[in-house]
C-alpha cells in the first residue's frame, strides 16, 4: 500500500520507482488480493491490523469512536468513515510472485513499511505507529462486571 508523502508525513517510507509521488507504507500478501482488500481492510476493523493502525494513527485527528464486543472496534459509522478516508488516501500497487509467503518477510525486512511490525527488526519499529496501536487498543475496554453486594 502506497501513499502520497503528505499522508502521514512523519512516517518514513521508500519511495515509489515508477511513481515518486507516492511512497510505501505496509506489505502483505493475499491468495487472493480482491478478497483481502475488500472483505478484510475495506471492511471491519476487528478483522484487519492495518485498519487497527491506521485507526490509531487517526484517532487524534478524525476523533474515531471504538466500542467493545470481543475486542476493540470501530462503531459502525467510523468504519465507514476510515473506509472512506482510505479510498481517499491510500493506493494499491502489487507484484505477482509464486512463493509470496517465501518473500514477505525479506521484503519487509528490506524495505521497513512503517505500517508493518510484525517482521521488522526493532531498530525501525516506529514509536508513532507503536503508540497508535495501543492508543487504539486502549480505547475501549471490555464491560467490567456488576460489583457484588456487601
Amino acid at each position: 500500500m502506497v501513499a502520497p508523502p503528505a499522508v502521514f508525513p512523519e512516517l518514513p517510507g521508500h519511495v515509489q520507482p515508477h511513481d515518486g509521488s507516492l511512497r510505501l507504507l505496509y506489505i502483505g500478501r493475499a491468495t487472493s488480493l480482491r478478497g483481502r482488500i475488500v472483505r478484510n481492510h475495506m471492511r471491519r476493523s476487528g478483522s484487519s491490523t492495518l485498519r487497527r493502525t491506521l485507526a490509531g494513527l487517526l484517532l487524534p485527528t478524525e476523533g474515531y469512536r471504538t466500542e467493545w464486543t470481543d475486542r476493540v472496534v470501530l462503531c459502525r459509522e467510523d468504519e465507514h468513515r476510515l473506509t472512506r478516508w482510505m479510498r481517499a488516501n491510500l493506493f494499491l500497487t502489487w507484484a505477482e510472485d509464486p512463493c509470496p509467503e517465501e518473500i514477505e518477510a525479506g521484503l519487509i525486512r528490506q524495505m521497513r513499511p512503517p505500517l508493518n511490525v510484525h517482521g521488522v527488526a526493532p531498530a525501525f519499529l516506529q514509536a508513532a505507529v507503536v503508540a497508535a496501536k495501543e492508543a487504539y487498543n486502549n480505547s475501549a475496554q471490555p464491560p467490567q462486571p456488576p460489583a457484588e453486594p456487601a
